[in-house]
């Protein structure tokens, strides 16, 4: 089982669109048909936001009076969940500690001043938290780089966040890092999307494999009218797929830039060890050559009769004590 949390970094135009579906202000989502809005009022607030994600965005920003690019990460929404059988025995407040628990995580690292909602929803399959935030910095700052980091970075994200789940419920286990894996994330609506799609052109099927000379007229309204609001869904599914090939594309030549630069790491190490072992073997050659030249001597020098050996050993001491002398003057 593991403890999931990521986060999607956006610029500031999906922020009403997101306050109407983490919030639940729309009447119907079939874009995700595992939504039951019958079960939306068991929905709660660990942290509720108090007018519109737009606002709280914006007043944030503008409090901190911090430069502002039009490529800035103006907010983050971060999604945290659990393998769906984690959740299956535990009671209500046990579900409620495990997010309060990761409220309290986030709050550490992002500044709980940063943090403008915390919503759980229980109207799906598996319950799940939607946590929004603004990334500035300590200094006042807007860069989600400095607060998200790289990809170094999100691996000790993730290691901490396991850490901090496991300390408590030590059923978790750490899943392989993104950074080794080199896996990227694909967002769960797109999935959804894709089943809700396939279902709507069933529909469309079987209602033109009905049409006849009778109901021609009211069946191709009606065919019309399920094509008027499936276009528009496919086609920004369609661009959503294509940016993801895009990314697997580039992800895909990094790995393969990896690869060959781990190649030639090799043949370097491969070369350096084949110098360092011919070093490493000419110095033995040489430690023995000095071993045997040492025993040479010393041999030699028990060859010399002793009386000799004391008259060089004393002319030795002279001429040392000669040169010392003249070194000082």
């Amino acid at each position: 089982m593991y403890a999931i949390l990521r986060f999607a970094k956006h610029k500031g135009g999906p922020a009403k669109p997101l306050q109407k579906h983490h919030e639940r202000e729309k009447e119907a989502y079939n874009s995700n048909p595992d939504i039951d809005i019958n079960r939306s009022s068991n929905n709660y607030h660990i942290i509720k936001c108090e007018k519109s994600y737009y606002y709280e965005i914006q007043s944030r920003i503008e409090n901190a009076k911090c430069k502002v690019r039009s490529d800035s990460v103006k907010f983050v929404d971060t999604f945290v969940g659990a393998s769906p059988q984690f959740f299956k025995d535990k009671s209500d407040v046990e579900i409620r500690e495990y997010f309060e628990r990761a409220v309290n995580f986030l709050k550490e690292r992002i500044g709980e001043e940063n943090i403008f909602s915390a919503v759980v929803h229980l109207d799906e399959k598996t319950p799940h938290m939607h946590l929004c935030f603004v990334p500035l910095t300590q200094d006042k700052r807007l860069s989600a780089k400095d607060v998200l980091g790289n990809r170094v970075k999100m691996t000790k994200w993730q290691d901490d966040f396991f850490e901090c789940m496991h300390s408590r419920w030590n059923e978790f286990e750490r899943g392989e890092p993104a950074i080794e894996t080199k896996r990227k994330h694909i967002p769960v609506r797109l999935f959804k999307q894709a089943t809700s799609l396939n279902a709507q052109m069933e529909e469309i099927r079987n209602i033109m494999k009905d049409i006849n000379v009778f109901n021609a007229g009211k069946k191709k309204t009606k065919v019309i009218q399920l094509l008027e609001k499936w276009y528009p869904k496919a086609i920004s599914f369609n661009k959503s797929m294509e940016q993801l090939v895009k990314e697997k594309d580039v992800l895909m030549g990094e790995v393969k830039a990896a690869k060959k630069d781990l190649e030639n790491m090799k043949k370097d190490f491969n070369k350096e060890r084949s110098k360092q072992l011919e070093l490493i073997n000419k110095l033995r050659y040489t430690n023995e050559d000095l071993a045997q030249a040492y025993e040479a001597n010393q041999e030699f020098i028990e060859f010399i009769p002793e009386n000799l050996r004391r008259q060089l050993f004393n002319k030795f001491n002279e001429n040392k004590q000669k040169q010392e002398w003249e070194n000082e003057i």
